[in-house]
């Protein structure tokens, strides 16, 4: 019962887990979808940028629409005059354009004020106030002249003129200009979703009442100055106003009403505008009464030059039947905006685009539906990216997380380029970015936490240098090895054996792990790589896998440590009653080959070479000659703060060269030990008998003498044996050993 219950609460963590792990994708989704429905401007302009970019890429095919501007270019106001012009020349442009037939003009122009030429202005500049009497006939004369506002008025009030005022959003509300449109309403109000404004800047009050139309010269751009949108229908106060565009199609169609028509909710509530019905054009909008504008590229033949229209140099082909538009492209009168293509164009170009567009019937249109698709759209594609990114390669997770995104960019420009639908493919991709991103890193920790787990738990089997080594350089995991110089330690238990069979097994084996594992953290502490554990004895190589310059001095730093714990160690057992036996060390540093060796079926990264066979050499003659570490030369050599004793020039077993060994001199040893100035005198003599061929006399005297001093010492007592034996010099053959 307890192993089902335990097995069942496995499962359930492992659940929650799973499920843990699985709502990382459904937050970061989550975070993404509410950034995308709350729509904070950075999003808006990173939508409007990829629109921008479609319209560059592939910008409307201009059309020949009945759409045409008059313009007061450069060389027109050189011509003619600096701008304002007299009101009698506007006066006769309208008249010459409605004698050609234009089925209405509208002026990107607001004649708010009187015209400073006409007569009425002039005499008062002329005459002053009190007039003399040889003056007076001619200033009445001048007055009787025609007013240059009332000849505009007349030639408005023959029909097809459209007139445009100016709102602004001063908070002290104004007069409205003379409305001639008539707002049906469909739905709710659209009143709460118009761009709201409170003043106006209106033609003078004649010439309004004499114009067939009358609209709202605004646009809205957007914060970074970029015109992306014509508003059809403006909020002033509290009653709607056409815009300027919408006064001249309603015109142009003879109409006298305009439909608003809302996306109803509820039978109260709407989701701002859908569309705008002027005469026989159906527009759709934005819920602010906008339209899109799909600019075209720069078209000379939209443009008529002012001057020239006046001077009859215009074909009639050119005006007859045709929404005329009469604005500036002149850089001094300052009316030029930004558009999505990148370039500079004037504001009456903006409302020729608008028109030019929706009399094609081509409409560039973002309906209300389209950012529930991006949302359906990003929350599908970022949770089948998210679980993804979780569970599978990286490699494979990348690949398909950048072809999710591809499709979204591709559907996006395919509804733009044959259907002229903007649909934002930039925030649902990321949306998909994010989570793959959040997730990717979720999967690369968990990865991480689990190798660190493994390379933890390997690390108990393998030396952790060693295993650090390999998962950061897994291309060394192949057969074959490479020269290289290392320095090892071997290390033996004294009377292990006989320990094991006067103590309880699991004591013993308790002892010596607890031994061992003293042993070996030792050694990972200066950095050196655990080759192997034979029973009691350890063997430790440094300078391999990974290259350490100073590899003598750690291996004789890390020989020492070990001294010193293992007879502590021993130490503290024997105080307790266990016969614990003290360890002996041998040092040997060379050339040899490091690497995996083995079969196609398992490998070893090892070290081979005689110097690994001399190091464990040096560590069994240490039975023989009576001490407990042996250091060869070049060991000796290669430290900086080595104090050792010469041992001799040991001719190992299977040697023929003999190898110089040292002692090193250790604190804390029970031991009595000869002063080290005095062995090295005993021992100098030993290598005068060795090169000089000198007696051993004095030698042995010299040795007796120390013997006497310091019986326990086991180097005086090993030469004093060797010259009782007739041995001289300081040459040591172990070949028995």
């Amino acid at each position: 019962m307890q192993a089902h219950a335990i097995a069942r609460l496995l499962r359930l963590d492992k659940l929650i887990q799973m499920l843990g792990t699985a709502m990382i994708p459904i937050l970061v989704v989550g975070m993404g979808l509410t950034l995308m429905v709350w729509d904070p401007l950075p999003m808006q302009g990173l939508r409007n940028s990829i629109f921008d970019q479609y319209q560059r890429w592939r910008p409307r095919v201009p059309t020949d629409a009945p759409v045409r501007i008059i313009d007061i270019d450069e060389d027109s106001i050189q011509r003619l005059g600096q701008w304002p012009w007299p009101r009698t020349r506007i006066a006769e442009l309208v008249e010459s354009v409605q004698q050609a037939g234009a089925i209405a003009i509208g002026f990107d122009v607001v004649f708010s004020e009187t015209d400073r030429t006409s007569p009425q202005s002039m005499v008062p500049m002329w005459f002053g106030d009190k007039p003399g009497d040889d003056t007076r006939v001619l200033r009445d004369r001048i007055l009787q002249l025609p007013d240059h506002d009332e000849i505009l008025r007349k030639a408005v009030a023959g029909g097809g003129v459209v007139l445009g005022f100016a709102l602004s959003q001063q908070n002290e509300p104004g007069l409205l200009p003379e409305m001639k449109v008539q707002f049906a309403q469909k739905g709710p109000s659209a009143l709460p979703w118009l761009s709201r404004f409170n003043r106006a800047i209106a033609s003078l009050p004649p010439v309004q009442h004499a114009a067939a139309g009358n609209g709202a010269l605004n646009f809205v751009p957007d914060d970074d100055g970029v015109l992306r949108r014509v508003p059809l229908v403006l909020r002033f106060i509290d009653q709607p106003v056409p815009s300027f565009t919408t006064e001249l199609l309603r015109v142009a169609q003879g109409e006298r009403n305009v439909i608003l028509t809302s996306e109803q909710v509820t039978p109260e509530e709407s989701r701002g505008m859908r569309e705008v019905r002027i005469g026989g054009l159906s527009v759709p909008t934005t819920e602010k009464g906008e339209v899109w504008v799909h600019y075209a590229s720069p078209h000379p033949a939209r443009y008529l030059s002012a001057w020239k229209v006046l001077a009859g140099q215009v074909p009639r082909t050119e005006l007859e039947g045709n929404l005329l538009l009469v604005g500036t492209s002149a850089q001094g009168l300052m009316d030029l905006r930004f558009s999505p293509l990148g370039n500079v164009i004037p504001g009456v170009e903006v409302h020729a685009q608008a028109l030019e567009q929706m009399l094609s019937g081509r409409q560039l249109v973002r309906p209300g539906w389209t950012q529930s698709m991006e949302v359906l759209v990003a929350l599908i594609a970022g949770l089948a990216v998210g679980v993804l990114a979780l569970n599978a390669r990286a490699l494979r997770a990348a690949t398909l997380s950048l072809l999710a995104m591809a499709m979204v960019f591709s559907f996006g420009w395919l509804s733009f380029s044959q259907f002229q639908l903007l649909l934002d493919p930039l925030t649902p991709s990321l949306v998909v970015l994010a989570s793959f991103v959040v997730c990717s890193l979720v999967h690369h920790f968990r990865s991480e936490r689990q190798q660190r787990w493994v390379t933890k738990a390997f690390s108990r089997y393998v030396s952790p240098n060693k295993v650090d080594f390999l998962v950061k350089h897994p291309e060394r995991l192949k057969l074959g090895g490479a020269r290289q110089t290392c320095s090892f330690i071997f290390t033996d238990l004294k009377g292990f054996t006989g320990l094991m069979e006067s103590m309880d097994p699991g004591a013993a084996v308790s002892s010596l792990n607890a031994y061992l594992d003293g042993m070996v953290s030792i050694a990972f502490k200066h950095e050196g790589t655990l080759d192997r554990i034979m029973g009691d004895a350890v063997a430790v190589v440094f300078s391999a896998p990974v290259i350490q310059e100073d590899h003598m001095q750690r291996a004789f730093n890390c020989a020492m440590e070990m001294h010193a714990f293992s007879r502590k160690y021993a130490s503290d057992l024997q105080a307790s009653g266990v016969s614990f036996g003290n360890t002996r060390i041998g040092v040997h540093a060379g050339e040899v080959i490091v690497g995996n060796f083995g079969g196609s079926t398992m490998f070893d990264y090892r070290a081979l070479g005689d110097p690994v066979n001399t190091a464990a050499r040096l560590e069994s003659v240490n039975k023989h000659l009576g001490t407990w570490i042996c250091v060869s030369e070049v060991v000796y050599q290669g430290c900086s703060n080595m104090v050792a004793r010469p041992v001799g020039r040991l001719v190992l077993k299977g040697k023929k060269q003999p190898l110089m060994v040292y002692e090193p001199v250790t604190s804390g040893d029970t031991i009595m030990r000869a002063p080290l100035n005095e062995y090295c005198d005993v021992y100098a003599r030993l290598v005068d008998q060795r090169v000089n061929g000198t007696a051993s006399g004095p030698t042995q005297l010299e040795l007796t003498r120390l013997a006497k001093l310091y019986p326990d010492d086991p180097l005086i007592r090993l030469h004093l044996d060797r010259l009782d034996r007739g041995e001289l010099g300081d040459e040591i053959v172990m070949a028995e050993k």
